[in-house]
């Protein structure tokens, strides 16, 4: 990744504004590989004998057993979805957001999903001019979405220091944004794409015996034969199981009446978690035992199938943030914005 020094003018068309900062701290990465196979087993990696289930079986799963249709949802709709997730860009003290020359060719703006991934960004970035003024802001998914897939305002670029009237003026299109996840949720994607129940059945056996051999076959068949999730980048996974729902109290009109919300996961480490702290606190051992057949979407392909007509009720649908791991995971309430708390500049870029 070279980093040229260009920056979109903080009063160009696409503004950060006084994005919130966040902590820039140096992050231990953990291990991919251990915490993939940490989740391993039969009934999680390999559901069928194609090694999971298409994207039409996963949506008769969430149909209503109503058979009703319901609705499209509206872009606004769509944003208030994916309103209170939270990605992390590399910006200047100002909030003018760094754009990148990865091939020499293509300017960029990344958008990370996981803030220790951004931190090592801006790490490196740092590195090559400690003179530059660099941070982490936190910015709404839901305010940047359709900005991003639109991208067709025109933005201003100009070197570190350098005067607005120095700007270059590109129209739209010219820088493109990327949403990069989680790099072990999209090794977890390829994963259940790839895993037949032989597989899982395999490594479920090897237990805490498994060998490095076998970790890595596993790890090939991922990179080389999965059919989705191939790119680094706005190939976006989000992990769920079909028979896993959250209750909703009642509330204002529907008082006498709680809801039932299926949830949606960023993170398969989050959401196995906590799949297996439920089955824990059960009396039953049977349902203890219970493994869970995870399923994965595509994010640009789920807001599609949002956009229209549908048998799954989606506005009963809740999507989870991802959260950071690790003792130096920069967890201070300054740094992450909480759900439903305000992200900074976020709103400023829906100004575009």
């Amino acid at each position: 990744m070279k980093f040229l020094g260009l920056l979109l003018s903080a009063g160009a068309l696409v503004r950060f504004g006084s994005a919130a900062p966040f902590a820039s701290k140096s992050v231990a990465q953990t291990s991919n590989l251990d915490l993939v196979f940490g989740i391993r087993g039969g009934g999680i990696f390999g559901g069928n004998k194609k090694g999971r289930d298409s994207d039409a079986d996963v949506k008769d799963k969430l149909k209503a057993e109503s058979g009703e249709t319901f609705p499209a949802l509206s872009q606004e709709e769509v944003e208030e979805w994916l309103n209170h997730i939270p990605v992390f860009a590399v910006t200047d003290s100002n909030g003018a957001g760094v754009v990148l020359k990865p091939d020499n060719e293509t300017s960029v703006m990344y958008f990370f999903f996981n803030p220790q991934m951004a931190n090592a960004t801006l790490a490196q970035l740092k590195g090559t001019n400690e003179s530059l003024e660099l941070k982490l802001s936190a910015f709404s998914l839901g305010k940047i979405w359709y900005k991003m897939l639109q991208n067709d305002e025109e933005i201003k670029l100009k070197q570190p220091g350098a005067d607005d009237s120095e700007a270059e003026v590109l129209s739209g299109g010219n820088v493109e944004y990327r949403l990069v996840p989680d790099t072990r949720d999209l090794l977890g994607a390829r994963m259940l794409l790839t895993m037949t129940p032989e597989d899982g059945e395999e490594m479920k056996n090897a237990g805490e015996t498994m060998t490095p051999e076998l970790a890595q076959k596993a790890v090939e068949k991922a990179m080389t034969e999965s059919p989705e999730f191939k790119e680094n980048y706005n190939e976006i996974p989000v992990f769920l199981i079909a028979q896993m729902r959250m209750q909703k109290p009642a509330s204002g009109d529907d008082e006498n009446e709680a809801k039932t919300i299926l949830p949606m996961y960023f993170s398969l480490q989050t959401m196995v978690a906590t799949w297996q702290q439920f089955m824990s606190s059960q009396s039953d051992p049977e349902l203890q035992g219970m493994e869970p057949a995870i399923n994965v979407m595509n994010l640009h392909k789920l807001v599609e199938m949002m956009r229209e007509p549908s048998e799954i009720d989606f506005r009963s649908c809740l999507l989870l943030p991802p959260i950071p791991t690790g003792p130096e995971s920069a967890t201070s309430p300054s740094a992450v914005p909480a759900e439903g708390a305000g992200l900074g500049g976020g709103g400023t870029l829906g100004d575009i």
